[in-house]
């Protein structure tokens, strides 16, 4: 899924024309399965507490839960990777969500893709009484705890979110779980390097994109040496029927033909994009439709 100089493709959930609507979360078992005889390699699931009708997705992500629902287009799956777009820390605690990952990875070795945030949702932060202010300092604390008490035996850990002491988190992971940052999380570049397995970031045009790329990896060079650290980018897409529509800018994406498409999808690669999520919930076409033409025409030149 994951190649330097190259880019694959995902797909977000649900696979749905909701729009500005909630999801109705039909038929999303049999998406997952035609995606993956496809060949998108991995679907991407929201991490949303709350709906919020004053919030710019009103749709509260997947509805069901993000973990939950994970797993259960897991079992009706068999080799596409599932990966969290992304998994909220300050609102999760650490020793829960590191017995909860570790259980996917052993079920279903190897499939998870761990993205992780410090959330923008508000009335999410309300609900559950943590202040949203402060969710840079509780998302450092929180990735840390995760990260001693999944990885190590009986480590001895004290934070505020409590105490390990002659105890253990089962299952262990067989593998590390690959572990990406989602934009900034309140913290510093430097951090994002250095303790990302690779860097989720908003769209931006090819120009702009270069340019984060390269802040990045330079950022990795300095504290790992020449290693390989994927970057992530989800893309709203409007794939109109005519294949040789030019590339316009609707929010966060494009609306395009198939070829031109594929020219912009050459340009993301060869500045260092190496997985790309489309979103496709604003489209008119039925959305099997467009991940059809996607998957047959599409996908087989970056394979």
């Amino acid at each position: 899924m994951l190649q330097k100089d190259k880019i694959s493709f995902g797909l977000t959930v649900p696979m749905e024309n909701y729009d500005q609507n909630p999801p109705q979360m039909v038929d999303q078992v049999y998406k997952a399965q035609q995606a993956e005889q496809l060949g998108f390699q991995c679907l991407w699931f929201q991490d949303v507490l709350l709906e919020d009708p004053t919030f710019e997705d009103p749709a509260t992500g997947q509805i069901f839960d993000s973990l939950i629902y994970l797993t259960y287009l897991a079992s009706q799956t068999t080799s596409i990777h599932l990966g969290t777009a992304a998994l909220v820390m300050p609102l999760r605690h650490p020793l829960r969500t590191a017995k909860e990952v570790a259980s996917i990875e052993r079920l279903f070795p190897e499939r998870l893709m761990l993205g992780i945030s410090s959330g923008d949702r508000r009335k999410d932060f309300e609900g559950l009484n943590i202040p949203i202010m402060e969710r840079g300092e509780w998302f450092r604390e929180a990735f840390h705890f995760f990260e001693d008490a999944l990885y190590h035996e009986f480590p001895q850990l004290k934070s505020s979110f409590g105490t390990l002491n002659k105890s253990n988190v089962v299952p262990k992971p067989s593998n590390r779980i690959p572990t990406f940052m989602t934009g900034y999380c309140q913290q510093t570049l430097d951090w994002i390097a250095k303790y990302g397995d690779g860097w989720m970031f908003y769209p931006q045009r090819p120009e702009q994109q270069k340019q984060t790329i390269q802040q990045f990896q330079n950022k990795v060079k300095e504290h790992h040496g020449d290693v390989f650290r994927p970057f992530f980018m989800p893309l709203p897409l409007e794939l109109t029927e005519d294949p040789s529509t030019e590339p316009q800018k609707i929010p966060a994406g494009y609306r395009v033909g198939r070829k031109g498409l594929i020219d912009l999808l050459e340009q993301y690669r060869s500045i260092g994009v190496n997985h790309l999520m489309f979103g496709l919930s604003k489209n008119k076409r039925p959305v099997g439709e467009i991940m059809q033409e996607l998957g047959e025409e599409v996908i087989p030149f970056f394979s």
